[in-house]
């Protein structure tokens, strides 16, 4: 298979879609580059925005390229073609985390997922009191299930202690100068590079400090603190994986990803409340399942009705195909 049977419109499209997905600190830790034989996307690690303080393991790195990597299987099945996926399939080149392959065409079955991984933005403003339905938690979970991952909604005592292992992850962070520094550095207007996070996404803080909001550092700068009510009693729900190998971390990504599609699709805001899964040790304190099995927690969401977030920049497909790795030359 030949490719020119991959118009460059729709590999533009493609990479798009897939950058569209979002990542720690929107550093955009990936690069794609087609393989014209097989029609095969790689997506390759982009080390050198990885973040050496925060992210010490590359676990949110690898999270971050799942994301990209379910909103590239979604738009190839929306171009009637069947995404085959293979994670890590090349163990001597450990920054090839994943390849897409066009396989044969097929028709679509979640149209609503590719129109939602345009418009899904995080948002880290207050929600309202109003309860997610049933259905629409259930169908969360199913999306997680789908992808090998279990997402669950603790209850009112739990949610308490996940609220309080952030809120020292978060007070850590602050006292620590060099993740502050860390994360200070990718909080700036939007510039050529497209990387990084407006000030406008970062959102207010919760005046009574029920929810740790993550200031990305900007606590040296008390003036951009706003503090607003935020809900009584947030929606959280845990995502997490039997397993916590790097292919697991992609795996989590892919199902993070499609969690937060489907809440898009239904008009659900959604946050990440990350910072415990930075400290091991807080870390280790989340993964608990129901039935007191031992499970590793990958990511805690904040979900709710609320205002849309500001969207933060994203870098161009020609970007994202067209440069390579510092220390490689094809």
């Amino acid at each position: 298979m030949r490719s020119a049977v991959l118009a460059v419109p729709t590999l533009e499209d493609l990479v798009s879609a897939a950058v569209a997905a979002p990542s720690i600190h929107n550093t955009q830790p990936w690069r794609f580059r087609l393989d014209p034989d097989t029609v095969t996307l790689e997506i390759r690690a982009a080390a050198d925005r990885g973040l050496r303080r925060i992210d010490p393991t590359g676990r949110a790195l690898h999270l971050s390229v799942g994301c990209a990597v379910l909103n590239l299987r979604v738009a190839v099945a929306h171009f009637g073609r069947e995404p085959v996926t293979r994670l890590l399939p090349r163990p001597d080149e450990p920054d090839l985390l994943a390849t897409v392959r066009l396989g044969g065409t097929t028709a679509s079955s979640t149209p609503h997922l590719y129109d939602a991984l345009w418009r899904r933005r995080s948002s880290r403003f207050p929600y309202s009191e109003r309860p997610l339905p049933t259905a629409v938690l259930a169908e969360l979970a199913e999306a997680a299930h789908a992808e090998g991952a279990l997402l669950s909604r603790p209850g009112p005592t739990e949610s308490d202690r996940l609220l309080q292992l952030t809120r020292e992850a978060e007070h850590r962070n602050t006292a620590d100068p060099d993740r502050a520094a860390e994360s200070r550095r990718w909080v700036h207007e939007p510039n050529d590079a497209a990387l990084g996070m407006p000030p406008a996404t970062l959102g207010p803080q919760d005046f009574l400090d029920r929810i740790p909001m993550r200031d990305f550092g900007a606590h040296r700068h008390p003036a951009v603190l706003a503090a607003r009510p935020f809900e009584t009693r947030p929606t959280l729900m845990v995502l997490s994986t039997g397993h916590d190998r790097r292919a697991d971390w992609l795996r989590a990504g892919q199902a993070l990803e499609r969690v937060l599609l489907v809440a898009t699709a239904h008009g659900v805001r959604a946050s990440l409340l990350y910072q415990a899964l930075e400290w091991p040790d807080l870390r280790d304190q989340l993964g608990q399942a129901p039935g007191d099995r031992r499970v590793h927690a990958q990511m805690v969401l904040r979900l709710g009705y609320g205002p849309k977030g500001p969207p933060s920049p994203r870098r161009t497909a020609e970007q994202a195909l067209a440069e390579e790795p510092p220390s490689a030359a094809r």
